[in-house]
């Protein structure tokens, strides 16, 4: 038997220092993903360049 639910009630508190503790860990996980996409590319471009070496 299906069951319907009319109304959902949601209740959100915000912390001041919550917010500024993400938000810097959201700019730390920022400079984490550029590292690894400048490895990723660096690394690439070393392969293709070997290749072209031989």
């Amino acid at each position: 038997m299906p069951i319907e639910i009319r109304e959902l009630k949601i209740k959100v508190t915000v912390d001041e220092n919550n917010r500024r503790r993400n938000n810097n860990e959201a700019r730390d996980l920022d400079a984490m993903k550029n590292r690894i996409v400048k490895e990723c590319m660096d690394k690439i471009l070393a392969r293709l360049n070997n290749l072209s070496e031989r």
